[in-house]
């Protein structure tokens, strides 16, 4: 027996040299989400930003960064980031996220995890692969990426 879980051919995707991050922390990883971004905040502020909740908002007020808000991730926030991610309009995730902390909404963080491996967007879940990521020679440089060619599943489901 075959399932079909989705695409299986590949496309191209180039991520532009003006990168849309998202930026998303737990409650109890707010801080120190604050303090990696307060160190590379120049860096930061050549790209697009796009934020949940209350890491929007604090990352905005108090270091000044642009920063378009979405709602809290358990109200629906990391699924609009998760919409974003299908509809090619994000290329990096940083999200730390809390181990330890039992989350609520722990299949909407499973899902944009999920959607981020999927759709081959690079994540950081923590201050030092957030370093590597924003440190890469390829932030701010144009960047070919393999995703799912979801026409052709779309075309092979309806033919």
């Amino acid at each position: 027996m075959t399932t079909d879980h989705g695409p299986r051919q590949q496309a191209r995707r180039t991520l532009p040299a003006r990168k849309r991050i998202a930026l998303i922390a737990h409650d109890g990883k707010k801080d120190e989400l604050l303090a990696w971004a307060r160190r590379w905040q120049d860096t930061l502020s050549a790209h697009q930003l796009v934020g949940t909740g209350t890491t929007a908002s604090r990352v905005a007020r108090e270091l000044g960064l642009t920063v378009e808000g979405l709602m809290s991730g358990p109200l629906g926030g990391d699924q609009q980031i998760g919409a974003r991610i299908t509809e090619q309009r994000l290329d990096l995730l940083i999200f730390f996220w809390d181990p330890f902390a039992p989350m609520p909404h722990d299949p909407d963080v499973k899902a944009l995890l999920r959607l981020a491996a999927l759709w081959n967007i690079p994540v950081a879940c923590n201050a030092a692969s957030a370093d590597f990521l924003i440190s890469s020679p390829y932030l701010d440089d144009a960047f070919e990426v393999d995703v799912p060619d979801a026409g052709s599943w779309l075309d092979a489901r309806s033919g």
